[in-house]
């Protein structure tokens, strides 16, 4: 027979080991969009310990509503390996491959945590940890308590390197710049994004996906809204290879 408080002592003891499982890890992720995580997997995979945490309920950032709401992204032809990698179904059409929108992100999910990369869904990333001038840890708290406006404390995380991927948003460099006041960009300050230009943000966002601060690194759109180039719209074979280029960045210096 089913008993209510075993079930509710069953969800509090398995999540709270998780989340104390992820107290020090090697790479802590900000956003769990289709770049977090390609780089959630990318590093777990290789044995690096992985702690991804999303702000909403659902992880997969803009990937889900496809193009206005249609369940289809496109990709271009340097990405589709990626695609074949995470088994996700494509089409060719002209120079270019579709993909359903929403296979798409179950098997990134699904392919993070296969992994070994642990991803957790309404939890904020409100504020950096700084010691001798690198970011080694992130400052957290349930989503919720930011929504409600409540003064309750956070709690932290300890990481040898950050990611962060929150995209447009830009979360985590927005403390950063107004706790340190200077970024690795050309003026020093978070460039904001500029309007849709598919074909150079897709170039650009893989060059723009970089250690941003000492122990920070941007991809995925996160990376073009610092550095201030242009959005991309409903192609996603950036954002995957930002995601690859960030995992291979951080895993030749652990």
């Amino acid at each position: 027979m089913l008993d209510e408080t075993k079930i509710t002592k069953a969800i509090i003891e398995e999540s709270t080991a998780r989340f104390l499982d992820s107290l020090h890890v090697d790479v802590a992720i900000a956003g769990g969009g289709p770049s977090g995580l390609i780089a959630a997997k990318y590093l777990a995979e290789q044995n690096k310990k992985v702690a991804l945490f999303e702000r909403k309920l659902s992880l997969g950032g803009g990937m889900w509503g496809g193009g206005m709401m249609y369940p289809t992204i496109v990709v271009q032809e340097e990405a589709k390996p990626i695609l074949n990698e995470f088994g996700i179904k494509s089409k060719e059409r002209e120079g270019q491959y579709t993909a359903d929108s929403i296979e798409a992100v179950a098997k990134l999910i699904a392919g993070a945590t296969d992994a070994g990369a642990k991803l957790f869904n309404c939890i904020s990333v409100e504020d950096v940890m700084i010691r001798e001038n690198k970011i080694n840890g992130f400052v957290l708290n349930w989503s919720t308590v930011d929504i409600a406006g409540l003064h309750v404390d956070p709690l932290t995380i300890e990481a040898k390197y950050c990611i962060e991927a929150t995209g447009h948003p830009l979360e985590v460099c927005k403390v950063v710049q107004r706790k340190v006041g200077k970024l690795n960009t050309p003026t020093g300050k978070i460039e904001g994004e500029k309007s849709m230009w598919a074909g150079k943000a897709e170039r650009l966002v893989v060059e723009n996906t970089k250690e941003v601060y000492p122990g920070l690194y941007v991809t995925g759109m996160a990376a073009n809204a610092v550095f201030g180039a242009p959005r991309m719209g409903p192609i996603f074979g950036g954002m995957l290879l930002s995601g690859k280029k960030v995992a291979e960045d951080i895993l030749a210096r652990l």
